[in-house]
C-alpha cells in the first residue's frame, strides 16, 4: 500500500492553486504558464499515486508480486505530451495574437455584452407589462451604444 505524505499533498495543493489560478486569468502568457504548471502537478500526482519502485516485469526473472505497474508511468507520458502540444498551441496563439495586436490579452466580445444586456431585465415587471411593442431591440448594436457598426466592418464574425 503506497501512502502520500503532508508535504506532497501540500505540494500537489499548491501546484493546482496556482495552476488554475494561472488559468483564469487574461493573458494567454499567464494562461500558458497554468497550463504548464497543472501539467507538472498531475506528472507528480501520476508518479506519487502510482505503485512503489519496484522490478521490470521481464518474465522469468522475479516473481510477479516484484513487479512494477507500467500504468502510472504510460499516464504520466501521455500527460507530458497532452502538455507540450497545449503548450506548443498556446504559445502560437501569444504570438499571434502579440503580432496581430500588440498584446496577448484576450478581450471581452460585443456580441457575449449584447447578449448578457437582452437577458438582463432594464424595467420593473411594471414597465415591461405596459410597454411598447414597437421598441428597438434591446439586443441590437443601435440599442447597446455600441460603437461597432456590422454593416462597415463587412458583417464580418
Amino acid at each position: 500500500m503506497n501512502t502520500v505524505n503532508l508535504s506532497m499533498a501540500v505540494v500537489l495543493a499548491v501546484l493546482y492553486s496556482v495552476g488554475f489560478y494561472l488559468l483564469l486569468q487574461r493573458s494567454l502568457m499567464r494562461v500558458l504558464l497554468g497550463i504548464v504548471v497543472l501539467g507538472h502537478g498531475t506528472n507528480l500526482l501520476l508518479q506519487l499515486i502510482g505503485s512503489p519502485p519496484g522490478r521490470a516485469p521481464i518474465l522469468g526473472i522475479v516473481p510477479p508480486s516484484e513487479f512494477t505497474d507500467p500504468l502510472p508511468q504510460a499516464l504520466a507520458l501521455t500527460a507530458i505530451v497532452i502538455t507540450f502540444a497545449l503548450t506548443t498551441y498556446l504559445l502560437a496563439l501569444g504570438y499571434r495574437s502579440w503580432a496581430l495586436l500588440g498584446h496577448d490579452e484576450v478581450q471581452d466580445d460585443l456580441e457575449d455584452r449584447r447578449i448578457a444586456r437582452r437577458e438582463r431585465p432594464e424595467a420593473g415587471m411594471e414597465e415591461e407589462a405596459s410597454g411598447d411593442d414597437d421598441t428597438e431591440d434591446p439586443g441590437s448594436a443601435a440599442a447597446s451604444g455600441d460603437p461597432i457598426d456590422p454593416v462597415a466592418d463587412g458583417g464580418a464574425r
